[in-house]
């Protein structure tokens, strides 16, 4: 049986999933968890049951489950031969996972929908004011990676040498948010050849926002957005 992917179109946190399930070229099934319907799908008694802290990603495979990307994403490379997200010396997986955490911990956790829904809701913060929070987190973010990117010298055709990896999986969607905000990327211009090199790649362009089933407001045909 296929695992089960709860997914919605727009999280940068199942993106990353989606690609590398994509990588591995495993066959799963994507299950839609709409998050502002009804009030939000997330916030019902049965995905509540399924994952308590009602966010997306969940995989499930059989009668397990597996919440938070990362985590997802080491169990699959833990139980799939390749490709290998990972290199091999201890030093250079510690490098590659800070990066990654730069990413994940430093900038999309504190501009995840929840965060921006209680600055607005809660805090009584203007849409303009919230657009501006985005927006400097993830250049603040973007500035500090392409820093460590851009002089060193495990970075190849992608992050980590010359095939695609966890930095990679989890740069991807943040570069589509960013884009999506207008952000001027032009100051970053090792992340968007590593970016444009992705986006050459089936398993890339297949996880992205407009090739998912549920996408809203979207050309399916569309180039990522601008």
């Amino acid at each position: 049986m296929a695992p089960k992917l709860y997914s919605v179109w727009r999280s940068s946190a199942a993106f990353r999933v989606r690609i590398v399930l994509n990588l591995e070229g495993m066959d799963y099934e994507t299950i839609p968890v709409h998050l502002s319907k009804n009030g939000g799908e997330q916030m019902g008694e049965v995905y509540g049951h399924q994952n308590p802290n009602r966010l997306v990603p969940l995989l499930e495979i059989g009668e397990k489950s597996i919440h938070q990307s990362l985590a997802i994403i080491e169990y699959l490379k833990d139980t799939q031969a390749e490709p290998a997200l990972l290199p091999k010396l201890a030093i250079d997986r510690a490098w590659v996972r800070s990066l990654a955490m730069d990413i994940t911990n430093d900038i999309h956790s504190i501009n995840n929908l929840r965060v921006l829904r209680y600055l607005i809701k809660k805090l009584d913060i203007s849409n303009e004011a919230k657009d501006e929070w985005y927006r400097h987190w993830i250049q603040v973010g973007l500035e500090s990676i392409e820093k460590q990117l851009s002089k060193d010298s495990r970075v190849g055709r992608f992050a980590y040498g010359d095939g695609p990896g966890l930095i990679d999986v989890c740069l991807v969607p943040q570069i589509f948010n960013a884009l999506s905000s207008q952000v001027d990327v032009g100051s970053y211009p090792t992340l968007m050849r590593i970016f444009d090199k992705c986006m050459k790649l089936p398993a890339f362009i297949d996880a992205s926002w407009e090739k998912q089933m549920d996408a809203e407001g979207l050309n399916p045909t569309a180039p990522p957005p601008k």
